[in-house]
């Protein structure tokens, strides 16, 4: 039976009135606070460190370096090998992948980053509070409707796979080959949507360790099987961009499992049962009234990528070619920046669960001062190196040149981005969904799109048009989210139950 109470919860989700942090949530049995362990392993210590007491910065590396390792060591290895990969099948095996990897699945995971973000909220919130029988309820329910998703993903891959990438391509080879791509990509999406939403429960639950040891396991798997069925090796046949897709697909299979294993089993921060997986309308519901706001957020970042991809497509397949290989650059110091910025929500959320505002300050200010100290020789790197690194995944001189222009643009982007990425993170795990929306749909509907339209269609600015308006949209963004969060109009919510910060 749902747990009495829902209109309580969501009130003290909301910052409104709280009930005794050492009050556990009634659902089923309350299980008590996980108890640190023994001094064990490097892993196990940060794991285990407590981040509503101890050493924020401790904190903010006991949950970041794990993911970060996961974001460059296993994702960005991948990112990077998968490119060579493409443009070693060709130009348009390169702007297939690029068109619906940057755009029809960037759509999908608009909706998943919602329901993530809500569910990291959620677990934190409730672990802050020592209601763990809460989370791991949570936990279950969010996979329920993880379920539900790839259901219809996968129908829309086999089903309608030519309109899909006909909406974002439109040369007649890219299409194909795009099409293709997508009837094998979006079945195997179950394992991408498993992986982040187990991320998101472990990481609310202040577990990073786990979704590292999964990407480790799950990039040299795919890789591999990209490897042979993409090109014909040990005997396997030769698939090309189909092949692409099924050793990704492959390799997310392999770190699913270890997720699987790691929520499914005793002893870790959150551990799921059977019970947790019945379904529980009113639970759910809960959920996703805090899941579309964020889902609309990215939807915005998602609008202006798929924006670019399509307008990139009318200016050229060699505009859209170096668009898909400057977004991939670009990913690597964002890498580094969002676990950070996740890490930032962990902090703010469960100290927000035990009652300590002026903590949850201190977890921001200290989050700013790391992102910054990382993302500042990132960026200059990226723009000192754009040409070395744009070489490295093309020989074509002119795809060459607008990748390594963007570039340009893209390091002033990055020089910001650690902060825009925590302040928003935290407005979320504040309960705040609404503003960080508002702030980036409206940006990107009355200044990114328009200006983009107007210097790469009207002007005579073409790819280089496009590079400005996003550099345009991206700053006014990020100005506006971390002024909002300084404003402290978040933290009002929270303020009556707590001394002022």
């Amino acid at each position: 039976m749902p747990p009495p109470g829902r209109c309580a919860t969501l009130r003290a989700l909301m910052g409104g009135p709280e009930r005794d942090a050492k009050t556990p949530a009634t659902h089923g049995t309350p299980l008590p606070h996980v108890a640190p362990k023994a001094p064990g392993s490097f892993w196990v210590r940060l794991r285990e460190h407590d981040h509503t007491q101890r050493s924020l910065l401790v904190s903010i590396l006991a949950l970041s370096v794990p993911a970060i390792l996961t974001s460059l060591g296993a994702v960005g290895l991948f990112q990077l090998v998968d490119l060579y990969f493409l443009g070693q099948l060709g130009p348009d095996s390169l702007a297939a992948a690029g068109a619906t990897n940057q755009t029809l699945r960037q759509l999908l995971f608009m909706v998943i980053l919602g329901l993530t973000t809500a569910t990291q909220m959620f677990v934190a919130r409730y672990v802050g509070e020592g209601s763990i029988d809460r989370a791991e309820h949570v936990a279950g329910q969010t996979l329920l409707m993880g379920g539900a998703i790839w259901v219809v993903v996968s129908a829309l891959g086999l089903l309608a796979a030519r309109p899909l990438v006909s909406l974002v391509a439109s040369d007649p080879a890219v299409i194909e080959l795009g099409v293709a791509y997508v009837r094998v990509a979006f079945p195997f999406l179950a394992t991408a949507i498993f992986t982040q939403l187990a991320a998101a429960v472990l990481g609310g639950a202040g577990d990073t360790t786990v979704p590292m040891v999964a990407s480790f396991v799950q990039t040299p798997v795919a890789l591999f099987f990209e490897w042979v069925l993409g090109f014909g090796r040990l005997g396997f046949p030769d698939l090309g961009l189909a092949g692409i897709a099924w050793g990704a697909g492959l390799g997310g299979v392999a770190g699913s499992l270890v997720l699987l294993a790691a929520l499914f089993r005793s002893g870790g921060r959150v551990h799921v049962r059977v019970r947790h997986l019945r379904p529980d309308p009113p639970e759910m519901l809960a959920v996703l009234l805090f899941s579309w706001q964020p889902a609309l957020h990215m939807l915005a970042r998602t609008t202006i990528v798929v924006f670019f991809m399509t307008l990139a497509g009318r200016l050229g397949g060699e505009v859209q070619a170096a668009y898909t290989i400057g977004l991939r650059i670009e990913m690597l110091p964002i890498m580094i920046a969002f676990p950070i910025a996740n890490a930032c929500a962990t902090m703010v959320g469960q100290n927000l669960g035990a009652g300590s505002l002026p903590r949850a300050w201190s977890a921001i200010r200290v989050a700013y001062a790391v992102e910054l100290v990382v993302m500042w020789p990132a960026a200059g790197i990226i723009y000192l190196f754009r040409h070395a690194l744009v070489g490295s995944f093309t020989e074509d001189p002119e795809v060459a040149r607008l990748a390594a222009e963007y570039l340009a643009y893209s390091s002033v982007i990055l020089g910001f981005y650690g902060l825009y990425f925590a302040s928003f993170r935290a407005l979320q795990a504040a309960g705040d969904m609404r503003s960080p929306m508002l702030i980036s749909i409206g940006v990107a509907a009355f200044l990114g799109i328009p200006l983009a339209l107007l210097l790469a269609l009207r002007g005579d600015y073409g790819a280089t048009g496009m590079w400005i308006a996003n550099l345009a949209y991206a700053a006014v963004n990020a100005f506006l989210m971390i002024a909002w969060l300084l404003s402290g109009r978040w933290a009002r919510a929270h303020a009556p139950a707590n001394a002022s910060s």
